[in-house]
């Protein structure tokens, strides 16, 4: 079983405009709702390439039971949110139909007590003695401590289960420096964690900081990689338009995917760029589109650099 953590679970509208525009009032010609979060986005992505996973987070009020309910709807996916009193977020993907250009609206998500932040620790632990791998994924709620993310690293550590660490800011920061084994950050996290725009040098920054090994995805380039192993860069056939919401999440879905299955790190990359692509291609927000994954897997570039970072 693959386990993902989303603190911050959302229910996503996707909502699509012919063209939006500042100022004015806009006939919605579609409306999409689904589960989301970072972690969500992830379980839904690896139970469609054949995965059992488990999700686990926070969910309160109507918003969260939505996001529930529709859980259920997932084959594959097996809900273990925790209940807190607060209402769950909503985030709003607004796609203008004119330019496949989307305007992303996040609320902030539930304060949660301590109480309720004790509570999910001891389901978390309880969870990682039958995971194979754990994601954690995405924002902190409010009240959730700052450096949440670093005691869940080392608490999959003691457990012997490999984690993957996918936020950013200071719980990035806080995180890397309890070592997970991979971190996929975009290019403005990784800037943000190393104070450096060049995406080679900055890697392996971050692997000095703590991460085992760093996969940074630098949108429409692909994915750059700096492992133990060597060092990669992977890049689709061509440069596609459409809505990239939730295509960094098929990217770590498909990295862990890879990391369970024990595949090289080539094979890793390839498929975490395939489902990035396709993912951009989808109609919704947060989805893939298989046919363009298959057709793209083989197609993917990846080139190993010269020299072992």
């Amino acid at each position: 079983m693959i386990l993902t953590v989303t603190p911050n679970t959302a229910l996503d509208l996707t909502y699509r405009v012919r063209s939006l525009r500042p100022h004015a009032s806009h006939r919605v010609s579609e409306v999409v709702e689904r589960p989301g979060g970072k972690g969500l986005n992830v379980a839904r992505v690896l139970a469609a390439l054949g995965h059992r996973v488990t999700v686990t987070g926070f969910a309160g009020g109507g918003t969260g039971r939505a996001i529930q309910e529709r859980l259920t709807a997932t084959p594959g996916v097996v809900d273990a949110l925790v209940p807190v009193a607060g209402a769950s977020r909503r985030t709003v993907a607004v796609v203008d139909e004119s330019t496949g250009d989307t305007t992303q609206l996040n609320e902030p998500g539930p304060l949660i007590t301590p109480s309720e932040w004790s509570a999910f620790q001891e389901v978390y632990a309880d969870l990682l003695a039958s995971a194979s791998a754990v994601a954690l994924c995405g924002s902190l709620p409010p009240g959730v401590p700052v450096g949440a993310y670093a005691g869940l690293v080392r608490t999959a550590r003691a457990a012997g289960v490999p984690v993957l660490l996918d936020t950013g800011g200071e719980a990035l920061r806080r995180g890397v420096a309890a070592r997970p084994d991979l971190i996929k950050p975009n290019a403005d996290e990784l800037a943000e964690l190393t104070g450096s725009h060049e995406p080679l040098r900055a890697t392996q920054d971050a692997r000095r900081r703590g991460a085992r090994s760093v996969v940074a995805s630098l949108g429409a380039e692909g994915l750059l990689a700096v492992t133990p192993e060597g060092r990669w860069r992977a890049a689709p056939p061509a440069r596609v338009p459409g809505n990239p919401t939730g295509a960094g999440d098929s990217a770590v879905a498909g990295l862990l995917s890879g990391l369970v299955e024990n595949l090289p790190w080539p094979d890793r990359l390839a498929r975490a760029t395939a489902l990035s692509t396709a993912t951009v291609l989808a109609p919704v927000a947060g989805e893939f589109d298989r046919t363009a994954y298959e057709e793209l897997l083989g197609r993917v570039s990846v080139t190993a650099e010269a020299t072992a970072a």
